[in-house]
């Protein structure tokens, strides 16, 4: 029998419409008009001219055929035109792929191809990077450049338009429209997987949406709070904070480069409040020369992910005027997923309960349904005993729709209904989890996912080289490096200067080991390298 409830009251135009993001943009244009949307160098950017200028964007992709379902790739800085375009390549149905700036060509135009690029803008300060990935790439996008007036940069133009006279070209009163489903994808992003090509993430307007709410809660953001870009926005689309400023027609600061000078600057200048980053954000402020501080006289809330930072450098923050909030995620949940909601009464505990306390990733993000610890064979939920590993998995919203181009990695990520995140934990009884190791061989340097794969791939094209294995090992700047133990082949030499430099023809940098060592590696009986003791190797060198 149909419920009373179900009778004559359906869904329409009054009472129901598509989430998405780009009504946060909207809604703070038309109520803080002249408030301070951008702040740039110099240059101010008032919620009026932002609002325009996304919606130019918007209609000069329009114009060239860019709509539902096209992508549009991004290789920016923390820029005005990196946030208009989270709101423009939206407004046309398109999708947004924004591409990591310190990656090599190779990979990028691995992304380019795989994604089906159709429109390509990029900042001068990667042409010599980008042009190599034009021309492996097979696609032929649509190049505009990029030129930062308030911070020029010497790189060739590539494109056959700047983005200054593309935009100019567009209806600063373009009639975008709400995406047809909410479900409709917003923007992708490129994750390092244990393989050597990344895995393309899909993100939809529901749950850009949603992480907008969230942020601004669990980052505690008051009316026009003042948002520093520490964080690079090619992180799961900055952890979805572009879209979060605007619900409370707060200030983005835009940061070109990550620089202790020019981050207290900023944040003495410009009144910030929130920033985001990792660990080694951070370490370049407590470690940054004292004609480089500034004093800050109002809390700053820094919002950090991978590893939880240490009581000696929590302590540090706070001295300098910040309150640090760890969260915990992956690009798969659009950035934050699991916080660490701190408690009142921890505060009066002693150091080492208190340190134990500030080392959990914590409880579900108010927009996330679910996050459990569960035996990966069983699916079951462990015992809530501190003790009992499984692997971390989540259920909710922003958890993406998926891999693209790739069934059988979304159907194993999603398989028995969670997500699976490949990272090992376990449950405390208040509910609180903490990370224990990670089933995936990835480092993370710097907030940056390094595939140890990758690497290992690279080195066993060395002549020398008879076996390889790649493992984290802890650092105090930037969380974790790469170190490469090596098996030389019989009669082979080799030294440690020549395998990093063998590296650096053909990774990016950051991907580099920054440790080698040569030695007969551990096997089991069937061959199998033991990893495992490697890493404890390299956590007590």
């Amino acid at each position: 029998m149909t419920s009373i409830y179900e009778q004559h009251l359906d869904k329409n135009p009054a009472n129901y419409q598509q989430l998405t993001p780009i009504t946060f943009l909207e809604r703070a244009a038309a109520v803080f008009p002249d408030r301070t949307a951008i702040i740039h160098g110099k240059r101010r950017i008032s919620y009026k001219d932002y609002y325009a200028r996304s919606r130019q964007l918007a209609s000069a992709l329009a114009k060239h055929g860019i709509g539902k379902g096209d992508t549009v790739s991004v290789m920016l800085a923390n820029t005005p035109a990196m946030l208009e375009a989270h709101f423009g390549v939206p407004m046309t149905g398109a999708v947004l792929h924004s591409l990591n700036t310190r990656l090599d060509a190779n990979v990028l135009a691995f992304q380019l191809d795989h994604a089906e690029c159709k429109v390509f803008i990029t900042d001068r300060e990667y042409a010599d990077t980008v042009r190599q990935a034009l021309k492996i790439a097979k696609v032929k996008p649509l190049v505009i450049d990029f030129d930062d007036l308030e911070f020029p940069q010497t790189g060739p133009l590539l494109g056959e338009i700047e983005y200054e006279a593309f935009i100019a070209d567009g209806d600063p009163n373009f009639a975008w429209s709400p995406p047809d489903d909410e479900w409709d994808a917003i923007s992708l992003n490129y994750t390092s997987g244990t393989t050597g090509n990344p895995k393309g993430v899909v993100y939809h307007h529901r749950g850009a949406t949603l992480m907008g709410y969230a942020n601004v809660i669990s980052g505690e953001m008051g009316k026009h709070a003042v948002y520093l870009w520490t964080l690079p926005m090619f992180h799961a689309n900055g952890w979805c904070f572009p879209w979060s400023v605007p619900v409370q027609a707060g200030t983005h600061v835009c940061l070109r480069w990550v620089r202790a000078n020019a981050i207290y600057d900023a944040i003495v200048e410009n009144e910030v409040t929130h920033l985001c980053g990792a660990p080694i954000v951070m370490a370049t402020l407590l470690n940054a020369p004292d004609n480089e501080k500034r004093v800050i006289d109002h809390q700053v809330n820094f919002i950090t992910a991978a590893a939880p930072p240490p009581e000696a450098v929590l302590a540090g923050m706070a001295d300098a005027g910040f309150n640090v909030t760890h969260v915990y995620g992956l690009t798969e949940t659009y950035g934050p997923a699991v916080v660490n909601e701190w408690k009142g009464e921890w505060d009066a505990l002693d150091a080492s309960p208190r340190v134990a306390k500030k080392a959990r990733q914590g409880v579900r993000y108010l927009a996330l349904e679910g996050v459990s610890v569960r035996d990966p064979e069983t699916m079951e939920p462990v015992a809530d005993d501190a003790e009992t590993l499984g692997e971390i998995m989540f259920q909710g919203n922003i958890v993406m729709k998926g891999y693209l181009k790739n069934p059988e990695a979304s159907d194993d990520a999603f398989e028995g209904g969670w997500f699976h995140s490949g990272d090992l934990a376990v449950m405390h009884p208040d509910g609180y989890i903490q990370i224990r190791d990670r089933s995936k061989d990835i480092i993370i340097s710097g907030g940056e996912n390094i595939s140890s794969i990758e690497v290992e791939d690279v080195l066993y094209k060395h002549n020398a080289v008879q076996a390889v294995a790649v493992v984290a090992k802890p650092d105090d700047k930037w969380g974790e490096t790469p170190c490469a133990f090596i098996e030389l082949k019989p009669g082979a030499t080799a030294t440690e200067d020549e395998m990093i430099a063998w590296c650096r023809e053909t990774l990016a940098h950051f991907k580099c080991p920054r440790h080698v060592v040569f030695v007969e590696l551990p096997k089991t009986s069937t061959g199998k390298i033991q990893k495992f003791k490697l890493r404890d190797v390299a956590r007590a060198s």
